[in-house]
């Protein structure tokens, strides 16, 4: 299977935000190429907590370790602010690479960060940034770990600011540049030509960017589209209407052709190969639950 790396310089990929490890092997079920480990979907799909630098280092390698284990393609982990200062930083990406990550994904923020698309975010000085890459790019065992370099400086000074900081970042061992929140083509293909780099696109939801397609985001320069929040909150929807059915009808047999159905998810699972290692192993009987 090609490394992360070959597939970007293939062709511009997307990743699909998985809140679970159930949603990364669908997403790696339906086609695409790489996983997307949001923290903002972590925060709220696991903890149901707020995207502010919340979950600490052991509960994201927990859940980092989760997913790679259920998907065969490359995982981009989302680290926030690295859990501290460069020391901090470097033992982040060693956990991080060890669980399985094949790009570990670290922010300009100060404590307490905010989401990369809402106001009132503060950053820490650029040369604080390059130490903690530094220290990233040192840390990493295998050369092949990718370490993308967050800046979310266009919502906070302005998008000169952003352009300089990441090649600041380049310089000092980032490999990926991740502009969060570039407003619209006119911003992303400056980005791109001014920075020499494998840049990354956030198209999340009801955010400060526009939504543009894969094909517009390629024209444009973009080596990695996400979607990070996108399943749970379609998931999230679905499950509130569902509910509501429920609720009114009394039962959910209205809602049937609109689930995942019990072989659907079964298959999903792998089910039938536990079925056949119990019997080979234990002698177990096969029985189906759920």
């Amino acid at each position: 299977m090609p490394t992360l790396r070959q597939l970007v310089e293939r062709d511009t990929i997307q990743a699909p935000g998985a809140p679970t490890a159930l949603f990364g092997r669908l997403i790696e079920r339906c086609g695409f190429e790489a996983v997307y480990l949001s923290g903002a979907a972590f925060s709220a799909g696991t903890l149901a907590l707020p995207d502010v630098g919340l979950f600490t280092l052991s509960e994201l390698v927990e859940h980092t370790r989760q997913l790679t284990r259920a998907v065969g393609i490359p995982v981009i982990v989302d680290a926030d602010t690295g859990f501290g200062a460069a020391v901090n930083v470097a033992r982040t990406v060693e956990e991080l690479e060890a669980a399985g990550a094949a790009a570990i994904q670290l922010e300009d923020q100060q404590l307490p960060k905010r989401c990369g698309h809402l106001s009132g975010k503060s950053l820490v000085d650029a040369e604080e940034m390059c130490t903690k890459l530094r220290a990233a790019a040192a840390a990493r065992a295998d050369e092949e770990t990718v370490i993308v370099a967050r800046t979310d400086a266009r919502g906070v000074t302005s998008l000169d600011d952003a352009i300089d900081r990441a090649k600041k970042y380049l310089s000092a061992g980032a490999d990926w540049i991740f502009p969060e929140a570039l407003a619209d083509e006119t911003e992303f293909e400056r980005f791109a030509r001014e920075v020499d780099a494998p840049l990354v696109a956030n198209m999340t939801e009801f955010g400060k960017s526009k939504l543009l397609t894969l094909d517009q985001l390629a024209d444009l320069g973009v080596a990695v589209v996400i979607y990070p929040v996108t399943l749970l909150r379609i998931a999230m929807k679905a499950a509130e209407a569902a509910l509501g059915t429920i609720i009114d009808e009394g039962s959910q047999a209205s809602l049937l052709d609109l689930m995942q159905s019990r072989e659907e998810l079964y298959e999903l699972l792998d089910y039938s190969d536990f079925e056949v290692r119990d019997r080979a192993y234990f002698g177990g009987t096969g029985k189906q639950g759920l």
